[in-house]
């Protein structure tokens, strides 16, 4: 029995590696998998290897966002 009803949904996610996350966030991999370790950012495990979902990095990217102001955090 095939259950077709949000099929065409899981077609349009686009799953990226741990290092293509990496990449987009310009943090290290270890990074990443710290964060989907800690639940931070949701994963799906294939074999021994994690796919991220590309909205759940736009949503932690976004979530950070506000606290950004161009520069660098002053610490004072």
């Amino acid at each position: 029995m095939v259950h077709d009803g949000g099929s065409n949904a899981l077609r349009e996610v686009r799953f990226l590696t741990v290092a293509e996350v990496a990449d987009m966030m310009r943090v290290s991999r270890m990074t990443v998998y710290r964060l989907v370790h800690s639940g931070e950012l949701p994963a799906i495990r294939f074999g021994r290897s994690f796919r991220v979902p590309e909205s759940a990095v736009a949503h932690a990217l976004e979530a950070v966002a506000p606290h950004l102001d161009g520069g660098v955090a002053d610490s004072a």
